[in-house]
């Protein structure tokens, strides 16, 4: 049984879509595709996470195989690919001539295992990672990398266009998605934790951060620049340059050590980078880019 309430838009020719799991992801995920005038289906464990957008137009499932009953894409946003594929499972033969697109975050394996599940089952399958917080649903310029099933994302197109302006499928493997995630997240812990490094050390010398970011911005934004020459190095497995070799790394991160612990500021972060210059150094890499440490990363 489903709470009955007027879908909003125009709904003659959009596909009927179900959202399972309500957390802040899920309530953003119902909310864009009632927004873009698909009639929507929701359901959660707690079901009063429901009642704003039931009030908004969706119509509130009373248990999971009647909300994948009520959808012909179905929309998995819960904690944990495990739960998600416990959810599917439990809709038995109600998810047959369904689209399954799983948005959970996770592993790529564990993304993968639910692709295989879903293969076994013959549930045509997609699986999505969100590259935004809730409120950046919906975006534009959000981006949304799918991996699966290539006929379930030309299918829901149009649908999955709300959640994101720049949604991609970039490919067959369901693992995938996940993998371009996680470099996302590491690039961005990686860049903030040393932009933070760097404002301690600012600041303890009373230095606005805003006012060395009006002077040196372009030199910091010149560095996201370089990315793709590193990329070129690592996909060719060539490091060899003529100049910013390694060897004159070290100079400068040691000064960054020594500077922050005459100031006591937390060196931990400098001179990691420190140790991962002096090994490649030591092992006959002094003249190669800073692309080569890459194979530190990949030793066990």
């Amino acid at each position: 049984m489903t709470d009955e309430a007027a879908p909003t838009g125009n709904t003659d020719t959009l596909s009927a879509v179900t959202v399972l799991g309500l957390g802040e992801m899920g309530t953003a995920l119902a909310d864009a595709f009632l927004d873009g005038g698909h009639p929507t289906t929701v359901w959660n464990r707690t079901p009063e996470k429901a009642d704003a957008l039931v009030a908004k137009g969706a119509q509130r499932a009373a248990s999971v195989r009647d909300a994948v009953a009520a959808g012909s894409l179905v929309v998995v946003s819960v904690k944990g690919n495990e739960n998600a594929r416990t959810l599917l499972e439990s809709a038995g033969d109600a998810l047959d001539g369904r689209a399954v697109v799983n948005l959970t975050d996770g592993t790529s394996a564990e993304a993968k295992a639910v692709a295989e599940w879903a293969g076994g089952r013959g549930v045509a399958y997609l699986h999505g990672q969100i590259m935004t917080i809730a409120p950046g649903v919906g975006s534009p310029e959000t981006v949304v990398f799918y991996g699966g099933d290539s006929a379930v994302y030309d299918r829901n197109r149009s649908a999955l266009g709300l959640l994101g302006g720049r949604g991609s499928l970039i490919g067959s493997d369901a693992g995938v998605p996940a993998l371009y995630g996680m470099a996302v997240h590491g690039t961005m812990w990686g860049a903030l934790n040393g932009f933070l490094h760097a404002a301690a050390l600012l600041s303890s010398e009373g230095i606005e951060v805003e006012q060395f970011l009006e002077q040196a911005g372009a030199s910091v934004s010149a560095l996201l620049g370089y990315l793709p020459v590193i990329a070129d190095e690592v996909d060719r497995g060539e490091y060899a340059t003529p100049y910013g070799a390694l060897q004159h790394h070290l100079p400068s991160a040691e000064d960054l050590v020594r500077e922050s612990r005459a100031r006591g500021i937390n060196a931990e972060f400098p001179a990691y980078t420190v140790g991962l210059v002096s090994r490649a150094l030591e092992e006959g890499h002094g003249e190669d880019s800073y692309a080569r440490l890459i194979e530190h990363f990949r030793r066990p």
